[in-house]
């Protein structure tokens, strides 16, 4: 299988505008996660996909590899769709642009699924935590996915979910970890389907694999992603990398 990491890059973040082009210990936060990315050794070929001429330059200039979007694009999903309708590839993992921590045991796991999927019954893959913490499993922007006996994913959702009428029936909660891992042909099908309801009411692109009948295979994790959201994380990361 020909393996390769697409890393979406937008420029104008909502909750912290530029966040990518940000200072990093010397180097900026999108040039660290692409390094990040290389330095795994688990790819053929590592991409950062762009709408920002100073992301595409940033990367270029370093001698790293970067595609331009030709279009504006609701998710990373369409994003990185657009980038490799024409390369010759197998599988393609999505690497957040804004986790320059990246390591390659998460990412280990989520291609481990494909190396027995000989029947090609698995469109992707992904990443999920147990949450305990009351304030977590409430917490909206934790992502819960529920999943059948074969660790298929049956609902991702921003709510509560499954809802604990019975508080001793033993449900256990899990947080989404949005590391990703697709087959081209499930990335060429989602950007050619048009965004649903639950879709549209969660903001959840992967909902929009399942409503189309997608197969995720989920692989329990204790990873958790440090990602640069705001001011504060970026501050966080910095004392990080003094630490290292």
């Amino acid at each position: 299988m020909k393996i390769i990491a697409v890393i979406p890059a937008r420029y104008a973040s909502t909750r912290f505008p530029a966040k990518l082009m940000q200072d990093l210990g010397g180097k900026t936060v999108i040039l660290r996660t692409y390094e990040a990315a290389v330095s795994t050794k688990l790819f053929d070929d590592v991409f950062v996909v762009t709408d920002s001429d100073l992301i595409f330059d940033e990367i270029i200039s370093k001698g790293g590899k970067a595609i331009m979007s030709i279009k504006e694009h609701e998710s990373g999903s369409d994003r990185i769709a657009e980038a490799v309708a024409n390369l010759d590839v197998d599988i393609v993992v999505n690497v957040q642009g804004d986790e320059p921590f990246t390591e390659a045991g998460p990412l280990q796991q989520v291609l481990s699924v494909f190396k027995d999927d000989k029947d090609k019954k698995i469109d992707l893959a992904s990443l999920m935590r147990e949450i305990t913490n009351e304030d977590e499993i409430n917490n909206p922007n934790n992502v819960k996915v529920v999943v059948d006996q074969s660790q298929f994913a049956l609902y991702f959702s921003r709510s509560v979910i499954p809802y604990p009428r019975e508080k001793n029936a033993g449900v256990r909660y899990f947080q989404h970890i949005g590391i990703y891992a697709f087959r081209k042909q499930a990335l060429l099908d989602f950007y050619s389907l048009p965004m649903k309801s639950l879709e549209a009411s969660e903001k959840l692109e992967q909902l929009r694999y399942l409503e189309f009948g997608k197969r995720i295979k989920m692989v329990e994790t204790t990873h958790v992603g440090i990602g640069i959201d705001t001011a504060e994380d970026l501050e966080k990361a910095r004392a990080m990398l003094r630490d290292i």
